[in-house]
């Protein structure tokens, strides 16, 4: 991303004008093609402005995100599980980031122009094999998460990948530590259903698309990375015992 592009980021006039038009192209496609369910917004209404990071399962690249920026902005104008008629996209809420990979965000004009809207990049700890190169978070990847949690909300995957079940990244547990936010778990689905990878594309329309929003994580700062991480995933329901309850629960559906 050149570093024109980078400073038009954070002028708040574009992203403005970004969310708005995202959301007015966005908006047919989670309200009225598919029906979207949202709980816990109680929980996310009264938050500081800065230090808050959004923790969820990821099922698609792009429509997950926009669900999250359309359900944040609705918050702000004071609605509650719900987004109603998008009036909010008149001055939309954009104290507010996502981690994204790098490679994804500079694919295409699209996905460029998701990134002016708040993409903070990183570089995938995986290779397209889906073998790991290294773990956790490049150095300056963790710093820009960092500096951008001190005035902003974050919304990061830690599985970094909308393969579900897959196991979490350290990254996410490491920058937790340092910053010490507030954790809010975000559960979604029925993304993948509906949406093609990209979240671009309809695959399925009427599709139950859920987000449920659960209280702030009690963490304890002071505890291994390896704790928190556990602490994450099972609260976005991809841990291992979650994953048990899933086959467990296909096992009696196919019975």
């Amino acid at each position: 991303m050149s570093s024109f592009s980078e400073r038009l980021k954070h002028v708040q006039i574009v992203r403005k004008f970004i969310y708005a038009l995202v959301g007015v192209v966005s908006y047919p496609g989670l309200v009225w093609m598919n029906k979207l369910k949202i709980s816990g917004t109680e929980h996310i209404k009264d938050l500081p402005r800065r230090n808050v990071m959004f923790v969820s399962n990821h099922q698609t690249y792009f429509a997950d995100v926009i669900t999250f920026l359309h359900i944040f902005c609705a918050v702000k104008w004071r609605k509650q599980n719900k987004l109603g008629v998008p009036y909010y996209l008149l001055n939309p809420f954009t104290n507010v980031y996502y981690v994204a990979a790098e490679e994804t965000m500079r694919a295409t004009w699209i996905s460029r122009l998701f990134t002016m809207a708040g993409a903070i990049t990183v570089k995938r700890t995986w290779n397209p094999g889906g073998t790991e190169k290294r773990k956790g978070l490049d150095p300056s990847d963790t710093r820009k998460i960092s500096r951008a949690l001190e005035n902003n909300w974050i919304i990061t995957f830690p599985q970094g990948t909308t393969k579900p079940f897959a196991p979490g990244r350290k990254g996410t547990a490491l920058i937790i530590k340092m910053a010490k936010p507030v954790v809010i778990p975000v559960v979604i689905n029925g993304f993948w259903r509906a949406f093609d990878k990209k979240g671009l594309r309809f695959k399925k329309r009427g599709t139950l698309l859920t987000v449920r929003f659960k209280p702030p994580l009690e963490i304890d700062y002071e505890a291994p990375t390896e704790e928190i991480l556990d602490q994450l995933m099972e609260a976005i329901e991809q841990s291992k015992p979650w994953m048990m309850k899933g086959a467990h629960h296909r096992a009696k559906l196919q019975g």
